[in-house]
């Protein structure tokens, strides 16, 4: 199976006493309920799960839950025979955002602690948000991306003692030897062309088969195109055309967003999408990034909503819906705007994976870096450019950015395909495949 970062998380949980109940949030498909599932019944002798999408859709037992007592006679009518105690019995609520009232149960459910209890769910910001009574205190909500890049080289057989190499080299900041250095490149290169959603991943992994790969791809791009307008959004069919926009939007030189070709209405506006685009960020399927114009720490102080870009969750996908089965623009670095757009998005889901809050740098006069994030060691910014072809060292607008001293802006780095680790003046050059560290 997967190995994934978040199962520490989880572990720690079912091990420790909380005063809180774990939800993990994320995106359809990404392997929430699979991670919970193993993790629970490894760790629990009594292992109960109850799906409340398919409840909703079938019996719908669980719906409209008067009370904790009401709660208990609803789950011992189908787990009466694995209902222990609290230190040998995990109760796993799977789909919960099916029933926000539900969220509002588990502080009454955590404050008699009968039970242990995790959950999981898509859409939680919204649900949380139109939900009453937040149950403040009482539930940790913890984001599931797909695998990042380092979980993929886990997947493919890289050692944990070569990734600790290659972190210490990115400390260091030094190169790597030629071998190691082609040889994770060829990875890299295959997790754009297969991203890290653990199906795609799997079927790579024990296939070595990109037709099957991209059949994979296109399933759950679909499902993620009808996922934006099955939970009784009013505006279904703008939010369908956003998640269509975003694609093209990549191929294009500003890859902004541009309001008035949702509706193609001249006189658009950012705020005419709030909902929108929220519903997408917030099911995990999308990822926004926000313009600055003045880069001041921290960031979000001076983000801007109406300039916007936004990247899939995933770099397969993107890579799918550019070059279908076609592996030789990312194999063989065959240069197009598209593989630079491929690039961006990797690094995207790469630092947000992370836990970084994405922005880019937007002025008229002075041009735009890919990425801003907020460098908390030195309570300043890290711009971050992107470049997937020779000419990386070319970053105009960078180096404007790098030159206001009103920025204060301790260092930049600039990821491409090339090997070495060099620094001229605040610049710091790294291969495309460090950005695992950041």
């Amino acid at each position: 199976m997967l190995y994934r970062k978040i199962q520490q998380v989880i572990n720690q949980y079912f091990k420790s006493y909380n005063d809180y109940i774990l939800i993990i949030d994320g995106a359809r498909q990404v392997g929430k309920s699979f991670i919970i599932r193993y993790e629970g019944k490894l760790s629990f002798r009594n292992y109960v799960e109850l799906n409340m999408m398919d409840d909703k859709a079938g019996k719908r037992l669980f719906a409209n839950v008067r009370g904790t007592e009401d709660f208990y006679m609803r789950l011992s009518s189908v787990a009466g025979m694995k209902l222990g105690k609290k230190n040998d019995t995990l109760v796993f609520i799977d789909e919960i955002q099916a029933y926000p009232e539900m969220l509002t149960l588990l502080k009454f459910l955590k404050d008699e602690d009968r039970y242990t209890y995790i959950a999981s769910g898509s859409l939680l910001g919204v649900t949380l948000h139109k939900t009453l009574s937040i149950p403040g205190g009482r539930i940790n909500t913890i984001q599931m991306f797909p695998l990042d890049f380092e979980e993929f080289l886990w997947a493919n057989g890289v050692g944990k003692e070569a990734i600790n190499h290659i972190k210490e080299q990115f400390i260091q900041k030094k190169s790597l030897e030629d071998g190691l250095h082609q040889y994770i490149m060829d990875l890299f290169k295959n997790f754009l062309l297969v991203g890290g959603l653990p199906q795609a991943v799997n079927t790579f992994v024990s296939e070595q088969n990109v037709i099957k790969v991209r059949t994979i791809h296109k399933e759950i791009y679909n499902l993620y195109r009808e996922d934006a307008s099955q939970y009784g959004v009013m505006e279904k069919l703008k939010i369908r055309k956003i998640y269509d926009l975003i694609p093209s939007n990549m191929g294009s030189r500003k890859k902004r967003l541009y309001f008035n070709q949702i509706e193609e209405k001249k006189a658009s506006a950012a705020r005419n999408y709030t909902d929108e685009i929220d519903y997408l960020v917030s099911a995990g399927i999308a990822m926004e990034v926000r313009a600055i114009s003045n880069p001041v720490f921290p960031l979000i102080a001076s983000a801007r909503k109406n300039l916007l870009k936004l990247y899939f969750n995933d770099v397969g996908l993107l890579s799918f819906i550019f070059f279908k089965n076609n592996i030789m623009a990312i194999k063989e670095n065959q240069c197009s705007v598209n593989l630079g757009s491929v690039y961006e998005t990797v690094v995207a889901t790469e630092l947000a994976a992370h836990g970084h809050s994405l922005f880019y740098y937007d002025n008229k006069q002075k041009g735009e870096v890919d990425f801003l994030i907020d460098d908390y060691d030195s309570l300043s910014v890290l711009p971050i450019e992107v470049k997937s072809g020779k000419d990386y060292t070319m970053h105009r607008a960078l180096n404007r950015f790098m030159s206001n001293e009103d920025y204060a802006v301790k260092q930049a780095i600039v990821f491409s395909n090339e090997r070495q680790v060099y620094a001229e003046e605040k610049v710091i050059y790294m291969p495309i495949y460090m950005v695992m560290f950041v």
